[in-house]
């Protein structure tokens, strides 16, 4: 591939660049239409001066303030490999971490890699409006809300479905949890976040989309989980239907996985998620967090776990136990269906000056029963009444 005159010193960075990743010289040279003398001449004056280097050597300036030293684009472009899906931001945070003193700009390192075809475009997705059971709210300080998701399931080599389960702290970006586990059944689901609250104490609310095991189509969408949750005083927040962006930090993390996990076909070895979430959090710098680590941010819940409470109190309103089989509760001796997610719990009834009563469950508003007809009229999900409202709940 003959030089064109008009194109010389880019086609000579390309060349240095491939040259610095080959592991065949001479065959890169052959493709250039070069010797190999020549190539590693022009190898060598990139590493010794960047992109100035590729000029004639008569026109190249003396002494240029930035030029890049053959030890330091190499370890540019070492990082870079070593971690191929992180960005020029990350790579030079990455960079600072491990050499400190003099670095590189971001735009130098955005450089390098474009040069060496080591970057891509980022696609970006459009939200859009809706109603969900949720109070909007945006964590402010770690543990003000949690993430939760299955990663899509992929096969490994041997065939077997593989599909972890991921918890995050939206705010520090932490990755509590990665795991592999037997079934995505709501107790298997409950077994691994008590032993999360159990080391890291309770979020202030928990984000999820609309599938179980963590929500479902009963009242506002409560299973037995989420019911749990609110059992332990913590709030639900809950995505848009057909909305993942809702979680889209969280969907950004499953973008991560796939491409360095689900590509590998890495297949249910724990030890190997436990690698990548140590990587992920104690090593791998973050925009959002001024490139600090998730594990410099992070710091446990003040809230801690104390075990499920046998029951729920509401005050001196009075309660009623839902029946676990039927899923009824009984006003004024008649059966009212409320949702068998809450089989077995209590809820609460407080009378309202318009005549209705309220029907909770810990700090969540279920509805309103009428007693004149013992009809219940459930809470609309993407109402301010269907949302948490502690100042209602000091009254109970």
């Amino acid at each position: 591939m003959p030089w064109k005159e008009t194109d010389k010193m880019d086609q000579r960075i390309e060349f240095a660049l491939r040259a610095l990743r080959t592991s065949n010289f001479r065959e890169i040279c052959r493709e250039y239409g070069i010797s190999a003398k020549t190539g590693y001449k022009w190898r060598e004056r990139f590493l010794r001066y960047g992109w100035e280097g590729m000029a004639e050597e008569s026109r190249r300036p003396h002494g240029h303030a930035d030029q890049l030293g053959e030890a330091v684009v190499c370890e540019m472009v070492r990082l870079k490999q070593a971690h191929p899906h992180w960005g020029p931001r990350k790579i030079q945070a990455l960079y600072r971490r491990q050499h400190g003193g003099e670095v590189p700009s971001e735009s130098s390192f955005k450089r390098v890699l474009e040069r060496a075809g080591l970057t891509t475009k980022r696609r970006l997705r459009r939200a859009e409006q809706g109603g969900r059971l949720a109070t909007g709210r945006k964590a402010q300080k770690p543990n003000d809300i949690w993430t939760v998701d299955f990663k899509g399931w992929w096969k490994d080599p041997q065939g077997l479905r593989v599909e972890p389960l991921t918890v995050r702290d939206e705010h520090s970006r932490m990755l509590l949890e990665m795991r592999i586990l037997a079934d995505s059944c709501g107790q298997t689901v409950r077994a691994c976040f008590e032993r999360l609250f159990g080391q890291h104490g309770l979020p202030g609310a928990i984000r999820s989309d609309n599938g179980a095991p963590f929500a479902s189509g009963a009242l506002l969408g409560l299973s037995r989980l989420s019911a749990w949750w609110l059992a332990l005083g913590i709030d639900l927040e809950r995505n848009r239907p057909g909305c993942p962006q809702d979680n889209g930090a969280h969907e950004r993390l499953h973008r991560d996985v796939r491409i360095e996990l689900e590509a590998g076909r890495v297949g249910r070895d724990q030890a190997a998620f436990d690698q990548w979430r140590q990587e992920y959090n104690h090593e791998r710098p973050h925009e959002a967090l001024g490139m600090k680590t998730p594990a410099e941010v992070y710091e446990r819940s003040e809230r801690s776990y104390a075990g499920t409470p046998e029951d729920l109190e509401y005050g001196g309103s009075q309660t009623r136990r839902v029946n676990k089989r039927t899923g009824q509760i009984r006003y004024q001796s008649q059966p009212i269906f409320i949702t068998t997610a809450l089989g077995g719990w209590s809820v609460g009834l407080k009378a309202q000056q318009n005549g209705l009563i309220e029907v909770w469950f810990s700090q969540l508003l279920l509805g309103h029963i009428d007693p004149e007809t013992c009809g219940f009229l459930a809470a609309r999900p993407g109402s301010e009444e269907a949302g948490q409202e502690q100042d209602k709940l000091c009254n109970l």
